[in-house]
């Protein structure tokens, strides 16, 4: 389907930024992330879910924020810029939902193998479910609501649109004037 007009362009524009900013967030996320760590020591992949979320809150309240906030926003930007990239605006929420989260699973899964060939890293389960659950809560926390937004703004401009375009056909209408009538003439014997 090929958009014409300055809403199709708006649209491909706004795709557009969306590809850009997904792109660099997982170059930032990947630097982040796939960089060799210098440690004496490297502790076990953790393969249990739930249990470095237990370690961490043992270690108090500040630490365990701590990480686990990094957990939740280091994938947590990709639940707005994966369906900004989309670019749609009509669509089921829970559909969104579903693929931005199986986007968000997948990446997490990638980065995670991907860290097992990286000297001092490990797999750890619960940073895949950290970061996925972020995805999710911020895709709901903006998502919808961003949509709706939009939604009624190309409603109005819509509107707006076919309200001008009523008005300039009247204007066309009044500047030609009255409908010329031709009288009537006898027709001779």
């Amino acid at each position: 389907m090929q958009r014409q007009g300055p809403a199709g362009s708006a649209a491909i524009h706004f795709r557009a930024a969306g590809v850009i900013l997904v792109l660099a967030h997982l170059l930032l996320v990947a630097w982040l992330t796939l960089r060799p760590l210098d440690v004496v020591w490297v502790t076990a992949a953790n393969l249990e879910p739930l249990a470095g979320i237990k370690a961490d809150l043992a270690m108090g309240p500040v630490e365990a924020a701590r990480r686990i906030g990094e957990g939740l926003l280091l994938l947590a930007p990709l639940g707005v810029l994966l369906p900004m990239a989309g670019g749609r605006l009509t669509v089921s929420p829970l559909a969104s939902l579903v693929r931005t989260i199986a986007a968000g699973a997948l990446l997490s899964l990638g980065i995670e193998l991907l860290q097992t060939g990286v000297p001092g890293r490990v797999l750890d389960v619960d940073s895949l479910l950290l970061n996925t659950a972020g995805v999710a809560l911020a895709h709901l926390a903006v998502v919808p609501a961003g949509r709706a937004r939009l939604r009624r703004k190309r409603e109005r401009a819509a509107a707006n649109s076919s309200l001008r375009s009523r008005a300039a056909l009247r204007r066309d209408e009044a500047s030609q004037g009255a409908t010329p009538t031709i009288p009537r003439v006898g027709i001779a014997p």
